[in-house]
Formats: structure tokens, C-alpha cells, sequence
């Protein structure tokens, strides 16, 4: 407890350290008040004089008692937000009484401090969010990015997506976002394949075939597993369709992936009916009708027939986990055609058997790993080789 003589003799010293203190003190007992409207008045008139003191140090002690807190009379806290930098950075971050309407102006015209003081606030609205992005600034894009409690719209995603997707650290940053569109997960899904494409250390340790084939087969995986999460978003689906997105080996790769949902999705975009009628049909409808359907897709007749082929092997097994279940769904369309051609699979469904051939392979040796850890698990496990 200290004496009103004290702490005018505090306020008046030509010590700057000691008017800081009585700054500090008016602050807190300011906040802490509980006496009568005249003592309240007094210490606020107080406060208002430390305003005009000359040295930062008791103007600083002064934002240090109030910045903290929603107490604070707000018409000080403005004048503090003019003051010094130091200080005005410092009620930046911290002062809750800060509204938008507060920070916009300075996110708009504002220094690179300021503006990373407010993006440290513990709390910052989409539109201050999405303004300080718009100062098109690296570091701070970034750090606004990983900041999961701060909403984006989707709008302001995708367009991040489009125009710094080629930056790592910012795909990055988008890529883990929860809340990150369908459409802006694709473009950075594709943005990541052409880094990898380009990059000097994969070209040269991966033949360029083996290469493109391994980004066509992830990228297709991506986009079958990103729409399989964005399903029930038909607009996501229609526009792979208006920009002609889809082709047969996407179709074919979602159906073996197990992705039934984006597959349901898909055939219902081409053939203008409803997903929910679609995946009623791929569950219990007959040949006849699960042609028609993929007919009307606008798919080729003989292509339409291997798709009612997997169709009808799908529904006995769960290619969703199953890795077996899949494996054995694309053997047992390779050998049909090859049985069914004599081994001269047509020109037209050349494309669909290589496609076939690489799942074949690639689910084989996914297939082998599998065993081969549950089996070197096992304690007791042995393998009779002969000696060499």
C-alpha cells in the first residue's frame, strides 16, 4: 500500500524510473478499483497526465499495467497505439480492446513489425487474416498460414493454392491447414508433382519413365483420395468434369482404390443422375443396367464392360482395405482378357491392360511386404533355404 503523497512525489521526480513506477501503479490500481466513483475519476485523469510524460520508460510502464487487459480505458489504449513503436507494437499483440476496425488501417499502411505483432494476437478475424495476407509478403503469409484457430475461406485458400503453390514452405503450410478446399488440395498436389519432376536430385536417380509413371500413379492416387473426403461436394466433381479432368484411368484407379464414394460422385456427374442412385446401381444392379449406366457416362462400350466386370468383382471384397481384396480384383481382370482376347488385347483397351499390368505389379509387391513382416514378427519363424 503506498500514501496518495508518495505516489505524487513518484509521478512528479525528475527520475524517469520512478514516474514509471507510479505509472505502473496508477495502471493497476486503475484496473483494480473498487472504491468510489471520485477515487475512479482521479486515477483515470492520472492516467490521461502519464500520456504527456517525455520519456518512453514511464509511457511504456503505463501500457505494461493496461495493455493486458479489457479494463483498460480504451481511449488510452488508442493513444498508446500512436506512441513509440516499442509501444505500439507491444499493444498490438496484447490488447484485447482492439477491434478490426482498430488494426485495418495499419495492416493496410503499417510496417512489417507492426503487422507481425498482429499476426502474435492471440485472437485475429478472417478479415484481418486475409488482409495481411493480401500485403503479399512471405514470412507473414506463412505465419498466418499455421495458425489453425484463424479461419480462411476457402476463396482466399484456392487462391494461395494458384498463386505460391510453387513455393515449398507455403505448400507446406496450405497442405496442413484442416481446412484447406478440395480444389486448392488438388492444385498443390499437382504443384508438388512438377517440383519433383523438375527437381535435379529425383531426375537423376529415377529414369525419366519410371519417374513420370510414379507422379502420374501418385497424382492420380491424390486426386481419388481427395475427392473420396470431398464427395459430398458435387461441385467439386462437376468441375473435374467441365475442365476435363476426368479420364478412364482416373475412373479405373478410383474404383481399385477402393474410393467408391468419388467413383459413385463421378459416374453421377457424367451421366447427370444423382451419386446416391449411382452407388445404388454399382451395389445391386444387374449387367445389363450397370452398362447402361456407364454407356450414358459417355465410356466406350468394350471399356463400359470391363468396368461391369470390376463392378461385379468389387462387390465380393472390400477394396477400400483389403489390399489382397484388390490385388485379386485386378488379377482376375487381367487373366478374364487375356483368356477372352487370346493375349491380343484390342487397341483400344491397350491403355486400360498397361494400367492393369502396373497395379498388378505395384499391389504384388505391397502384397509381399505384408507377408514377409508378418512373418519375420513371428518369434519362431524360419525359412528352409538350401545353403548357398
Amino acid at each position: 500500500m503506498i500514501g496518495y503523497q508518495a505516489f505524487a512525489d513518484l509521478s512528479q521526480s525528475s527520475d524517469s524510473n520512478e514516474r514509471g513506477h507510479a505509472a505502473h501503479l496508477a495502471a493497476i490500481t486503475y484496473l483494480d478499483h473498487r472504491g468510489s466513483l471520485e477515487e475512479h475519476a482521479a486515477l483515470y485523469a492520472g492516467l490521461i497526465g502519464f500520456l504527456d510524460d517525455p520519456s518512453v520508460k514511464v509511457r511504456a510502464a503505463l501500457a505494461y499495467g493496461l495493455l493486458h487487459s479489457a479494463e483498460a480505458p480504451r481511449p488510452i489504449i488508442l493513444s498508446l497505439l500512436q506512441d513509440s513503436p516499442i509501444i505500439s507494437r507491444a499493444v498490438l499483440q496484447y490488447s484485447p480492446l482492439l477491434v478490426d476496425a482498430d488494426l485495418m488501417p495499419i495492416v493496410r499502411k503499417g510496417d512489417i513489425d507492426a503487422l507481425l505483432a498482429i499476426v502474435q494476437r492471440a485472437k485475429i478475424s478472417t478479415r484481418v487474416a486475409s488482409a495481411i495476407i493480401g500485403r503479399n509478403d512471405g514470412d507473414l503469409t506463412l505465419r498466418v498460414l499455421s495458425r489453425h484457430d484463424v479461419p480462411l475461406g476457402p476463396e482466399c485458400l484456392t487462391q494461395l493454392a494458384s498463386e505460391k503453390g510453387t513455393d515449398a514452405s507455403l505448400r507446406g503450410a496450405l497442405l496442413s491447414r484442416p481446412d484447406l478446399p478440395a480444389p486448392a488440395r488438388l492444385i498443390l498436389v499437382r504443384s508438388a508433382a512438377a517440383s519433383l519432376r523438375e527437381c535435379r536430385m529425383v531426375k537423376g536417380a529415377v529414369a525419366p519413365e519410371r519417374l513420370e509413371r510414379l507422379l502420374r500413379d501418385g497424382t492420380d492416387q491424390a486426386l481419388s483420395t481427395i475427392g473420396e473426403a470431398a464427395s459430398s461436394d458435387r461441385g467439386f466433381v462437376e468441375t473435374l468434369v467441365d475442365t476435363d479432368q476426368l479420364n478412364t484411368r482416373l475412373l479405373l484407379h478410383a474404383m481399385v482404390s477402393g474410393h467408391v464414394m468419388f467413383f459413385s460422385a463421378c459416374l453421377g456427374a457424367l451421366a447427370r443422375v444423382s451419386s446416391d442412385k449411382v452407388f445404388s446401381l454399382l451395389e445391386n444392379g444387374s449387367k445389363a443396367a450397370l452398362n447402361a449406366l456407364f454407356i450414358r457416362c459417355g465410356i466406350e462400350p468394350s471399356i463400359a464392360r470391363l468396368f461391369v466386370r470390376m463392378v461385379v468383382h468389387a462387390r465380393t471384397a472390400d477394396l477400400s482395405d483389403d489390399l489382397a481384396a484388390r490385388h485379386y480384383v485386378v488379377t482376375a481382370l487381367t487373366e478374364e482378357l487375356l483368356a477372352e482376347f487370346d493375349g491380343a488385347i484390342p487397341s483400344e483397351l491397350e491403355e486400360i491392360f498397361a494400367y492393369l499390368s502396373e497395379q498388378n505389379v505395384a499391389l504384388a509387391r505391397q502384397a509381399a511386404r505384408g507377408v514377409m513382416l508378418a512373418f519375420v514378427e513371428r518369434r519362431d519363424a524360419r525359412l528352409h533355404l538350401p545353403a548357398a
